[in-house]
This record gives C-alpha cells, sequence and structure tokens, in this order.
C-alpha cells in the first residue's frame, strides 16, 4: 500500500472538532475474529461499539467451509477414539507453519485449545461425535471431525503423533454460515452495540501516537468515536485488493480462485500500517489444490514440466498447491492409469492420454524419456510398498501400467483456491507491533487482518482458529480492565 493512500488514514486528535460517542472499545469488522473481540471484551464489562460495512455480520467466515483447527485432547477428540496432547500439537505447528512461524503466539494457541473448543460449545455451536475419514476439508455430511492438514503424511506424521484437528460444525457441507450465526446471535445478546453499513475510514491518534479513537462512516455522515481501551482491527485480508495483491503477493494473484468476501480488501492493515503498525508476510497465502476426492487419485503421481515428481501425493491440499505454484512455477500433471482414473469432484481438464509414456510424453511436451524414467522408478519402489524418494503412504503405492491419462493441474487451467495470510504484526494479547518490536498504543488486530500463524505452512480451520483466539484476547486486553 502506497504512502499517500496511508496519510489519509490517519487524524490528529487536535483535528477532531468533537466527539460524537465514547466506548471502551471498538471493534473493526464482524467476522469470526471481530465476533469473538466483542464477546470477550463485553463479558469483561466494557462498553463494546461493532461496526461492519456490510449490512450484517459473517464476512469471509461465513462463505468458508467452518473448519476450526483445535486440538491438544479437546472432548471431540476425545470421543472420537483419539489422544493428543497440547505438546503434540505444538510439534506439529511449529513443523508445519512454515519457515517462521511465530512460537510466542503458537505456544498459548496449543496449550489454551481445549478451552478454547469449549469456548464454541458454550456459544451453542454442534459437534457432533463422528470422525470423517475420507479426505481433508468439511465432510459433506455432519461429521464433526476431519484431518485437515498435513498430521497424516510425511514427514508430519514422524514429527508428532498424528491426530485430526478439524472441528467442524454439526451441519452437511460448508458450516461457515452455522459458525457465524452463533457468533453473531452471541454479540447481539450481550451488551455490545452493533453499526451495519458503516466502515472505519482513519484512526486517530494523539501526540504520542496512541490510538484514542476512529472515524466511521455510513449513509448518516461521518462519526467521530472517541476510545478508553482500545480499538481492534477484524476487517480481514487483502484478496480482493488487487493492487495490494500485485504489490506484495504477485505469484498468488494467479490462481482462479479468490477466496473471500467483497470486504477483503486490505482496509485494517492500511489502516494500522497507518498509526505505525508492522506489516508482516505479506507476500505469503495459503494456496489450495484438492485433487481429491476421490482418495483414489492420490495412487497416481504428480510431475511438473521436467516430467519429475517433487512431492508425495497424498498431502494435504494447501502443501500440493502452495508446492505446485511457488515450486513449479504452477505447472504440474496428475499421471494416473486405467486401474486409478476416476472423476475428481474439483473437475479439472484432461491435459492427455498416451498408449505409452513415451506418447504422454509428446502430448504434454515434457521432455524425452522423463517421464519414462518417473514411472520406472516409482514402479519399483511401488512392487515393493516403498517410496524412498517421497514416502507416500503404503497404502496409495500401486505401480502404474499403461495406458496413461493425465490430469491438468496448472495453474491456468486447474482450480487453485488462495486467500491471504501476511498482515498486522501483533502480539500474544493482539497488540499492533511496530517495526521495531514497539507496542502501537490502543491498537490490535485479529483475523487475517494481523499476519496468521501458519508462515505459510497452512493448515484447514487454522484462519477461524487464530481469528476467533486471539480475537477473544485482543477484545479482553483492549478493555484494559
Amino acid at each position: 500500500m502506497k504512502e499517500q493512500d496511508l496519510s489519509e488514514k490517519l487524524v490528529s486528535v487536535a483535528d477532531v472538532a468533537r466527539w460524537d460517542r465514547e466506548v471502551d472499545v471498538l471493534v473493526a469488522g464482524l467476522g469470526c475474529a471481530g465476533a469473538a473481540a466483542a464477546i470477550e471484551a463485553a463479558r469483561a464489562g466494557a462498553d463494546v461499539l461493532v461496526v461492519e460495512r456490510a449490512s450484517g455480520g459473517g464476512g469471509t467466515s461465513a462463505m468458508s467451509g467452518g473448519v476450526i483447527y483445535l486440538g491438544g485432547g479437546t472432548d471431540l477428540q476425545r470421543a472420537c477414539g483419539f489422544q493428543d496432547s497440547a505438546e503434540q500439537m505444538y510439534a506439529y505447528l511449529a513443523a508445519s507453519c512454515g519457515d517462521a512461524p511465530d512460537l510466542d503466539k503458537l505456544r498459548p494457541y496449543c496449550e489454551h485449545s481445549v478451552e478454547h473448543y469449549r469456548w464454541f460449545v458454550e456459544l451453542g455451536l454442534p459437534f457432533k461425535p463422528v470422525f470423517y475419514p475420507h479426505y481433508s476439508g468439511e465432510p459433506p455430511g455432519d461429521e464433526g471431525l476431519v484431518y485437515s492438514g498435513s498430521e497424516n503424511c510425511h514427514p508430519y506424521n514422524e514429527i508428532a503423533r498424528p491426530a485430526p484437528r478439524g472441528h467442524v460444525a454439526a451441519t452437511a457441507n460448508q458450516t461457515g454460515w452455522l459458525l457465524m450465526q452463533k457468533l453473531v446471535e452471541a454479540v447481539e445478546a450481550s451488551l455490545a452495540t452493533t453499526l451495519y453499513d458503516t466502515r472505519c475510514t482513519a484512526l486517530v491518534v494523539d501526540t504520542a501516537g496512541a490510538v484514542v479513537g476512529a472515524l466511521l462512516a455510513n449513509t448518516d455522515g461521518e462519526l467521530a468515536v472517541r476510545v478508553r481501551g482500545g480499538v481492534v482491527l477484524t476487517t480481514g485480508g487483502f484478496i480482493c485488493n488487487s493492487s495490494m495483491l500485485e504489490q506484495y503477493a504477485p505469484t498468488a494473484g494467479r490462481c482462479l480462485f479468490k477466496v473471500g468476501a467483497e470486504g477483503d480488501d486490505g482496509s485494517g492493515i492500511g489502516l494500522g500500517m497507518a498509526a505505525g503498525g508492522h506489516a508482516i508476510n505479506m507476500e505469503m497465502s495459503s494456496i489450495s489444490l484438492p485433487l481429491t476426492p476421490p482418495k483414489s487419485l492420490q495412487r497416481g503421481i504428480l510431475v511438473n514440466e521436467q516430467g519429475q515428481r517433487f512431492i508425495n501425493e497424498d498431502s494435504y491440499m494447501g502443501a500440493l498447491g502452495y508446492s505446485v505454484l511457488y515450486g513449479q512455477q504452477g505447472r504440474a500433471w496428475l499421471i494416473l492409469d486405467e486401474a486409478c482414473w476416476e472423476k475428481p469432484e474439483v473437475e479439472r481438464p484432461i491435459a492427455g492420454v498416451g498408449e505409452s509414456a513415451e506418447e504422454l510424453e509428446q502430448t504434454l511436451g515434457v521432455p524425452a524419456g522423463s517421464l519414462v524414467a518417473t514411472l520406472a522408478e516409482y514402479n519399483r519402489g511401488a512392487e515393493q510398498g516403498s517410496d524412498p524418494g517421497f514416502h507416500k503412504a503404503e497404502s496409495y503405492l500401486v505401480p502404474l501400467r499403461p495406458p496413461y491419462g493425465a490430469l491438468d493441474c496448472t495453474v491456468e487451467n486447474s482450480m487453485f483456491a488462495v486467500f491471504t495470510l501476511g498482515g498486522l504484526d501483533t502480539d500474544a494479547d493482539g497488540r499492533v507491533l511496530a517495526a521495531d518490536g514497539g507496542v502501537v498504543e490502543g491498537l490490535y488486530a485479529a483475523g487475517r487482518a494481523s499476519a496468521c500463524l501458519a508462515a505459510p505452512g497452512y493448515s484447514s480451520g487454522l484462519s477461524i482458529g487464530d481469528g476467533t483466539f486471539f480475537g477473544r484476547r485482543a477484545g479482553r486486553h483492549a478493555t484494559g480492565l
């Protein structure tokens, strides 16, 4: 975001002629993070005002699959027969969340995950104690527990004991609407006040640079709101802002399916940056390539434009997408034979067929002999039930015999789902941090207005998980009570 754009988002307290309202906590954005912040601030006894640019709460959270990443031995995990601990959850996330996860935030997230699950249950979110084993992400029925990341595949199944941590509310298919229904109901049942069709257009700072208020705009005009405790920015990421994508994450902009509500335009990140907040991981995104269902497709092999494998095909869809887009420049094909050929539920084109590996090489335009060598090496291992190069699970290891087909997994022709992971740097209490590590007084952020726990290394459910968890902490801390 350009410097001149940011200057319009900051106002000196000396330039505020009068205050139209005074509250303890102002929450900007009513998705899952904003709702969590408002609920906790109101429970602490604060006077809370929530503003939402749309005509109702929900945002991207309501459009999502509704998976919540929780673990450590939740009641649901135990009811489904799985053992887990905060230590095992931490070990997995510390290893899988990219090269530089924020361990100071990751630790409390894992240690208090069981309590966070019970918070959802208390709000009335139902979870059916049934495990869905067939693929990651929200199940087609109302099952409550799924694997939602790379926990059960190499190398993470050797780093931490695998356990499913995708908690899904009891309704078929996408459940984000039910999640947000319960959260918004809790906000409206609290003492918090909501203003819809209202934007936060600027932050107000005092002479020391502390945030002491905000300017709001709606059809009635502009409002100046004085804030005694803090402003909590929960306005979402920037996947719907093409100029920010071009500036910060141009590679992610190549993906065909951008996951986000209209309000995911980076406006809250810009507000925070204008007030001195530091935005981090802005180049990072969650990139999903859903090869499955059906799971039989994992018996195929993914190859790049050199005709070589580059990942274990049973990897989580986020790991697959990130690897293809960033590691292989968005160029990949899934090679199958007649025995494992099935129509994928997420439709993708057939890139080519061949009576032999040589014929398929010509169709795909990969180097002559490359696919022949790749298939020969893979088949040798598969016949022995091993995959020494990539360690795909033995249950998916079968030799591939001609004739062959290839599904198009290129970024231009296949559904890569993307949303941004970068945002304002925050501490474990949601306080926005400056570039030097200092705190921007009076300013908080949560959800995708802040940087995700994953950097990138995403597992499904982390956005709702960390958004609500740190939203709650931000709401409590902002009260100053």
